[in-house]
């Protein structure tokens, strides 16, 4: 079979190369998939590079999140278990965590479904307990991750600020149905947010950039607001002060989806059925901007590290979906 490999750590474009091996072999409790669509994610170049939480042996597939195909011919939506990751036509992935994809999406979307919808769920239901009514700040609310908040923020009821660098990807987190879209190149993020919530702030903030996206969030979270840290897209980790969260009265939560696997795996199956009745009734549908043949994997997986693509771009190996 075709699979995409990294011998070396690096950038995504100079060390994944195509290559011919043999299908993995399921362990324990494990089971083989036949992969109709692989969606790539920012974790997949911080492997390329080493920088991941985890770090599997090299030789090494990327390729975190996969719509693939049982042997009984069942479409469905999988975590693949490294090294042997989803840029490859075949997977193995933990039997107890392959969940069934939905009929309201094709391969690409629902390849997208798993890791930023259930991130942007547990983040914004089970860690900030986001309300109707209230006011959703959502940092690079075109990308694949903040696009996946929006959707489920309006889902929720809530007013979403979504925040976006430069005209076209403003243009799409407008069309994602943001209710007010800043240009964090051109606009004050801060004082925009003041504007639009007239001085209250944002009661809840969705951010996986980090950096000046974090600083920025702190000067206009509400009273008694709730600050989600989902990632570093941005590359810089905030050290917050925590005296600014004591004088303004507000919380900061991390959210590391991967740990309800092992923590709270029936909360992780709860997430998924709300998912799918949220798709089923069109409230959520994964943004594929790009659907990119096995062969373009290295370079779509450069230009998701770069940050230049929006919503989700997805690998579709010959003949991998309906």
């Amino acid at each position: 079979m075709q699979a995409w490999r990294v011998h070396r750590n690096g950038e995504p474009g100079e060390v994944m190369r195509l290559e011919e091996v043999e299908r993995p072999v399921p362990g324990q409790g494990q089971t083989r998939l036949r992969v109709r669509a692989a969606n790539i994610n920012f974790p997949d170049a911080l492997l390329c590079r080493g920088h991941y939480q985890v770090r599997p042996p090299l030789p090494f597939t990327p390729g975190v999140e996969i719509c693939g195909e049982t042997e009984d011919g069942r479409r469905v939506i999988a975590t693949p278990a490294l090294p042997y990751g989803g840029l490859a036509e075949y997977v193995v992935a933990d039997a107890a965590a392959v969940l069934p994809a939905p009929e309201a999406l094709d391969d690409a979307e629902a390849a997208a479904l798993n890791i930023g919808y259930q991130t942007g769920w547990f983040g914004l239901h089970r860690r900030a307990r986001l309300q109707a009514g209230e006011t959703l700040l959502v940092h690079a609310a075109a990308g694949g991750v903040g696009s996946a908040a929006v959707q489920l923020g309006k889902a929720a009821g809530a007013t979403v600020i979504g925040v976006a660098g430069g005209p076209g990807k403003a243009r799409v987190a407008r069309e994602l149905g943001c209710d007010v879209v800043i240009d964090r190149r051109t606009d004050d993020i801060a004082a925009a947010v003041k504007e639009a919530t007239g001085g209250r702030g944002a009661d809840v903030v969705y951010d996986p950039v980090g950096g000046d996206a974090y600083t920025s969030s702190t000067k206009c979270v509400a009273f008694e607001g709730r600050i989600v840290v989902v990632g570093f897209a941005g590359g810089v980790v905030p050290a917050p002060a925590l005296n600014h969260a004591l004088v303004k009265n507000y919380s900061i939560m991390g959210l590391h989806w991967g740990l309800y696997h092992a923590k709270d795996p029936a909360a992780v199956l709860r997430c998924h059925q709300e998912l799918t009745e949220l798709a089923e009734r069109g409230a959520i549908k994964p943004l594929i901007s790009e659907r990119v043949p096995m062969k373009g994997a290295a370079d779509a997986v450069q230009r998701v590290a770069d940050g230049t693509t929006t919503g989700r771009v997805v690998v579709i190996p010959e003949g991998g979906t309906r």
